[in-house]
């Protein structure tokens, strides 16, 4: 089948502790055309960690509940390992709770599918990480929105505390909810560490946020990863 996306060639990390799931999310990828020029199976994070010792790859796809290394940990490991820094992982598993959402994000992950639309959203989430994009499903973009329908715990109406953020201060929030460093930051913006570490606290203090969790939950619900 022609890839009509025009996606590139991509070598890819399969973590998932079912080795029959990791052989249809493989079989997934190509019947939607993406062409492979390598995929490297891993059992738990600790496996995915030492294959990145030994392969360079272009995108992890990575369940979160496994033994011995679950996928979020492994996930916030991804910076301290050579070929695992920059590489965009898109999760896929049955956890769709808002809460794993969040906390898959805020470890750094750049996509979030359920396994039961993995069929027929992987190719749109690849087209979005490679474009550099965050990408979760419509199914999980609907729990986030219930869970904050649910709360009804926010001072202010959804998007209203956006009116007292800068363009910039909206920028960095983008930023750290897809898991930029504040040096990773500091280069993109052209700015020093020490100006994002003040832009940071100013944006917490105007929203009232005490973690990048809160952070991060606030991004999605306004929309703001989407621009």
């Amino acid at each position: 089948m022609e890839n009509e996306k025009n996606l590139m060639p991509i070598c890819a990390l399969i973590v998932d502790d079912s080795s029959v799931m990791r052989k249809i999310v493989e079989r997934s990828l190509r019947q939607a055309g993406i062409e492979l020029t390598k995929v490297i199976e891993a059992g738990n994070g600790t496996e995915a960690l030492s294959a990145l010792q030994e392969n360079k790859v272009d995108l992890i796809l990575c369940d979160i509940n496994m033994p011995v290394m679950d996928g979020l940990e492994f996930v916030k490991q991804l910076p301290n390992v050579a070929n695992g820094k920059g590489v965009p992982v898109v999760m896929i598993t049955t956890e769709g709770s808002e809460g794993h959402v969040v906390q898959a994000l805020s470890a750094g992950a750049r996509g979030y599918i359920l396994k039961r639309d993995a069929g027929n959203e992987l190719v749109a989430a690849l087209e979005a990480v490679q474009q550099h994009k965050l990408y979760f499903t419509t199914k999980v973009s609907e729990v986030i929105l219930h869970g904050y329908l649910q709360q009804g715990e926010e001072k202010e109406t959804p998007g209203a505390p956006l009116t007292r953020l800068t363009s910039r201060e909206r920028e960095i929030i983008k930023l750290v909810a897809e898991g930029k460093a504040n040096k990773e930051i500091a280069h993109l913006l052209s700015i020093s560490i020490r100006t994002v570490e003040s832009h940071r606290a100013n944006i917490m203090e105007k929203l009232d946020l005490h973690s990048v969790t809160d952070l991060v939950r606030y991004a999605i619900r306004n929309n703001l990863l989407e621009c």
